[in-house]
């Protein structure tokens, strides 16, 4: 085994594992929300608390140039062990309090320190290959953010063995992560420079990328965060509501999980056709799906089933490669802080997105919500449209 293919199975599972516990208040909120009556805003907060961490987390990276700076290894090691903490503390606040969402802020702001950390480590392995590699990881990500609903589960009713088996994850994978090299291809800046920053601007190639990424972020945490709400309301029209909750559970799962392999299959076909092209199929599928799902909604529960593991296939793929566009644009010593600046964007948008969703499903009902959601793939595909031909010409020419 190579030294490289060593470090991408470690960083790949120290990425899932760094990652595992972005969900676990949606995982675990109807049990939580049974035992102490929370209420909706209680519940949303919970759930949206984790992206506005995670928001100031990359905006402090970025804006100090952390990732470019500090040997990311110990910046994700730190981080990773400090979600573990965070999410453990759970077990002994009031459940869904002030103290609680602030709890699973800290936890967003930590693992700001994990996934862009994670794709600066492999920055620095990828030179034809970058597509895969961020793919790869991306696939990480996306079966570490489908564990929280695997855990949800298998625990039933008990929330609490859920959040203890997750903390033991992420403390694992942040341990782990030491043990991996950096590339050759790793560059450190010695200082930050505004200039990385500027570039998301300037750099018509890295603006449109982030443009994507935005529309593809709009869609991407509400189907994570509210699917498995969405879908039994779906499947109540046709089994009990008990049962339905717990199909919701079971095919939450196995939606946020089916974006792990297409991450990697994505990732492996972009480096030979484009990673922009790659991106624009992905948001054009994902936004297929989203309607799709909405039309038959209350339909048959395989349909369902079937259009929503689709849709979770497909909603993730692009965003590797969005910021595989930006790094291949970027100036290596600032690689790092432009993603970590691209994703403090998007995150930031579903704050919102989040938020929303739950509020417009009372007073319109899931399914125009999921409808709703194919606004992002549309907004995504017209940003990119203007540069998908250079995007490919310049990648077939490096």
């Amino acid at each position: 085994m190579t030294e490289k293919t060593r470090t991408l199975l470690l960083l790949i599972f120290a990425t899932m594992a760094g990652m595992s516990l972005w969900f676990m208040t949606a995982a675990v909120l109807p049990d939580m929300a049974d035992e102490a009556n929370l209420e909706g805003a209680e519940l949303a907060w919970l759930s949206s608390a984790v992206q506005a961490g995670f928001v100031v987390g990359t905006l402090f990276f970025a804006l100090t140039g952390i990732p470019d700076r500090v040997d990311p290894r110990r910046v994700f090691a730190t981080c990773a062990i400090g979600t573990a903490l965070a999410n453990l503390c759970l077990l002994v606040v009031p459940i869904g309090g002030p103290a609680a969402i602030a709890l699973r802020f800290v936890t967003g702001m930590l693992m700001a320190g994990v996934w862009p950390i994670s794709m600066k480590l492999a920055f620095g392995w990828g030179i034809g290959d970058r597509g895969l590699l961020i793919g790869s990881l991306a696939g990480a990500l996306t079966a570490g953010k489908s564990i929280p609903y695997l855990l949800s589960w298998l625990g039933g009713a008990d929330w609490r063995v859920a959040v203890i088996a997750g903390s033991a994850l992420a403390a694992t994978g942040g341990g782990l992560v030491m043990a991996a090299k950096l590339g050759p291809g790793h560059v450190q800046a010695s200082a930050f420079s505004p200039n990385a920053i500027r570039l998301a601007w300037t750099n018509r190639k890295i603006r449109a990328a982030i443009i994507g990424y935005l529309g593809h972020m709009w869609e991407l945490f509400v189907l994570w965060a509210w699917i498995g709400t969405a879908v039994a309301v779906s499947f109540a029209a046709s089994m009990s509501e008990e049962n339905a909750s717990e199909l919701g559970k079971l095919v939450a799962f196995l939606c946020v999980l089916a974006g792990a392999p297409a991450c990697v299959v994505a990732g492996r076909i972009a480096d030979r056709v484009g990673k922009g092209r790659v991106a624009a199929v992905a948001l054009a599928v994902s936004g297929s799906a989203a309607l799709l799902t909405a039309l038959t909604f209350g339909g048959p529960v395989w349909l369902t089933v079937v259009l929503v593991i689709i849709w979770g296939a497909a909603v993730v793929p692009d965003s590797p490669q969005f910021s595989a566009i930006v790094a291949d644009n970027a100036p290596p010593e600032f690689a790092g802080s432009l993603v970590t600046f691209q994703a403090s964007l998007g995150f930031f948008l579903t704050i919102f997105a989040v938020q929303l969703a739950p509020i417009l499903a009372n007073a319109i009902g899931w399914q125009w919500v999921l409808a709703l959601l194919a606004i992002g793939p549309i907004f995504g595909l017209l940003g990119l449209k203007p540069v998908l031909g250079s995007f490919r010409k310049s990648e077939v020419q490096s």
